[in-house]
């Protein structure tokens, strides 16, 4: 059993509110083994359509240890949203006894090895998203979806 961002399943959670994400070989593994939906934004209380997010000035590590933000394009702050969505989902990973995760790349929440920088161009930084790196922290091993 592993956990999936919910998105790669075609759920339509992603911030725009479309399942565009939809990855067939993820569809194609749930056939085979059981997949674990999860939407870190969402269990974090943030609205599906959303405001595009970002991490501003480093990466979900840096997140977690307080030393930045993550912001949405109209300046709010959603930090406590996903700090509480990445707890939330380490809950789910507990308490079912989950080791796995399998994140949407890129994502601020769910990005492994690269997400994207801040700015909102759509350039790149190395590092986890605040979901992911939270996950790594306590053991679970990420797949990015180009693994699958």
């Amino acid at each position: 059993m592993k956990l999936i961002s919910a998105c790669l399943l075609g759920i339509r959670c992603a911030w725009s509110g479309d399942d565009k994400y939809k990855h067939d070989r993820a569809i194609e593994l749930s056939k085979l083994e059981p997949l674990i939906p999860v939407c870190p934004e969402q269990l974090g209380g943030l609205p599906t359509p959303r405001v595009p997010q970002e991490i501003q000035g480093g990466t979900g590590e840096d997140v977690l240890d307080k030393k930045c933000t993550v912001l949405n394009k109209n300046g709010e702050d959603v930090t406590k949203e996903f700090i509480r969505g990445a707890d939330e989902t380490l809950k789910i990973a507990k308490r079912l006894k989950i080791k796995e995760f399998i994140g949407k790349s890129r994502s601020p929440s769910c990005g492994s090895s690269e997400i994207y920088d801040g700015s909102f161009s759509g350039r790149l930084i190395n590092g986890d998203g605040v979901t992911t790196a939270l996950l790594r922290r306590s053991g679970v091993k990420i797949i990015p979806e180009e693994d699958l």
